[in-house]
């Protein structure tokens, strides 16, 4: 269950007459308040409430949903805390807000955070992708900061409602004295503290739309026109419009009645033409809104502006002036950031890269792990022989899109290897992040053979039976390393890490040029991906295999 409430704003320096303008004209009212229904829940298809200032003069076509009005305090009805489902949330969000975010990942915090209620904000700035600029105190740059997956990060109480507030239902009792939510938020604070129930506030990444700016309306606008699946042109004579058949209207343009719209006007879509509205001769309006009752002069170009009517700006002469000069808003928000996949290269999903190739390596797989299940007992106890510690070895490495996954192998290094790493980078023979030593110290003399002879990497057959890891892939690496080339990573991570790749049989080792030719040779792989390129990459490892297994002996 979702409560939208739409606060009074009391300060008359912040005010804004745009969200009152939206919700009391149609049909804007109908887009506005779809487009905050389907904001933000858990569930969807869930039933929402709206609640509005009893002094704002709301008038709606039949099928709006539901709406309640409230003087001081909010008096929310019995019936709706009787439609609650048990152990769930109930969300009550700020009406000024349009927000969108990531479901699973709103989900994974919701499921993690010890709190009766949740204060959530939704930031921008934890996108996936997102980069800012670390500074010192006198102003220069210490270094970028750069997200590589959505984010959520604990945040100080905030001082006014939050984008969203979720509840959970065993604590409704508690919280709402004789059903009544408090119009302040420092006041339903201290009602939680004072019935002793729990409060935490996060920010998780998202998109958020400010209702009460001109930019914010016209965005939510655009992009619940452009949902709709049909095109809206010009309504039926019942509605008295009276449109010139010189008039021209392309793309989706929602037109409320009694409109008039003269000849050689031109209506660029995505647009909504609200009730009483007249449109000069010449007239060109370009992804706008005309609130109604807008007399529009000849020859008027009208560019993502909104004009409001004349009883929203009763202190203005000029309709025309009324949204702030003209191209100073543009209709600009990309959603598809929200998707944390997005930036992947992506296969259709019966092409080889997506589904025959998980086929083919579940299938070498098993194979590998039986032909070598006798063996596996031997290098265990040749393992725990030569040095004390575990069997395998388990570092956390990047998969598919990003996902953090242990990459297995047998251990051929003395154990607390990776805390003398940083002690010999000084003698790395390779350039770049990672790490490599011909006569690295940290060896067992069995690891040495483990490595030489590539034995030592079987168990990560077992990642690649889990879908981990494939055959063949880019070299796994750990997150720190891709921090280290973001232009590259998103193309790396398209596809699974692999046992073996192109980098592994290609590479030259020269010096200062490992880095370059891992980057260039795991990218080439990703655009170049296919059948014939697997099979040469499989044959070349397995004669490199077989060349350094007889130099052991």
């Amino acid at each position: 269950m979702n409560l939208i409430i739409i606060h009074r704003n009391k300060n008359p320096q912040t005010s804004s007459k745009f969200l009152r303008f939206a919700v009391s004209s149609e049909p804007i009212a109908g887009i506005v308040l779809n487009g905050l229904s389907t904001s933000l829940s858990i569930d969807r298809g869930t039933e929402t409430i709206f609640a509005i200032p009893q002094e704002w003069d709301i008038k709606l076509n039949t099928g709006s949903p539901q709406i309640i009005s409230y003087g001081e305090n909010l008096q929310i009805p019995a019936e709706f805390f009787n439609k609650i489902k048990a152990n769930s949330w109930l969300v009550i969000s700020n009406g000024r807000f349009a927000t969108q975010t990531n479901r699973p990942l709103l989900t994974r915090v919701l499921t993690t955070i010890q709190a009766d209620v949740a204060a959530v904000s939704i930031e921008p700035e934890l996108l996936a992708g997102y980069e800012k600029l670390r500074l010192t105190a006198q102003g220069n740059i210490a270094g970028i900061r750069r997200l590589y997956s959505h984010s959520a990060e604990p945040s100080p109480l905030p001082v006014d409602w939050p984008h969203h507030l979720f509840i959970k239902t065993d604590v409704f009792n508690r919280i709402f004295t004789s059903n009544t939510l408090p119009e302040s938020f420092p006041d339903f604070i201290d009602g939680c503290r004072t019935n002793t129930v729990t409060f935490r506030a996060v920010k998780i990444a998202g998109a958020v739309l400010d209702l009460e700016t001109e930019f914010g309306l016209l965005n939510l606008c655009r992009i619940n026109i452009e949902r709709q699946s049909l095109l809206c042109r010009n309504l039926t004579a019942a509605d008295n419009n009276k449109i010139s058949q010189e008039a021209r209207l392309f793309g989706k343009v929602l037109l409320g009645k009694n409109i008039e719209i003269s000849s050689k006007a031109i209506i660029i879509g995505p647009a909504i033409i609200a009730d009483n509205a007249k449109l000069g001769q010449g007239t060109i309006i370009n992804s706008a809104i005309i609130g109604p009752d807008v007399t529009i002069p000849r020859d008027q170009l009208i560019d993502n502006r909104i004009l409001i009517g004349p009883q929203f700006n009763r202190n203005q002469k000029n309709n025309l002036q009324t949204a702030g000069p003209k191209g100073a808003c543009r209709m600009e928000l990309d959603l598809s950031r929200l998707n944390d996949k997005a930036v992947f290269r992506t296969w259709p999903r019966l092409s080889y890269a997506r589904c025959f190739k998980r086929i083919i390596d579940c299938i070498v797989a098993i194979i590998v792990l039986i032909l070598f299940a006798p063996i596996i007992p031997f290098i265990a106890l040749a393992i725990k022989l030569s040095s004390p510690g575990p069997i395998f070895f388990k570092d956390k490495r990047q998969g598919l899109h990003g996902k953090i996954f242990y990459c297995l192998k047998f251990r051929t290094m003395l154990v607390g290897a990776d805390r003398i790493q940083d002690k010999l980078r000084v003698a790395s023979e390779v350039d770049g992040p990672q790490f490599k030593m011909h006569e690295d110290p940290r060896l067992s003399t069995t690891g040495k053979f483990l490595r030489d002879t590539f034995i030592d990497e079987i168990p990560q057959f077992i990642n690649v039976l889990l879908g981990q890891m494939s055959i063949i892939g880019p070299r796994p690496s750990p997150e720190s390393e891709n921090t280290l080339c973001p232009s590259w990573r998103d193309a790396r991570l398209s596809v699974r890490p692999g046992i073996t790749g192109l980098w592994q049989i290609r590479r030259t080792r020269k010096p200062m040029k490992d880095f370059q030719e891992w980057i260039y040779y795991d990218t080439a792989y990703v655009r170049n991906l296919s059948l014939k390129m697997d099979l040469w990459i499989c044959w070349q490892t397995i004669k490199v295999m077989a060349e350094d297994f007889a130099r052991q002996f």
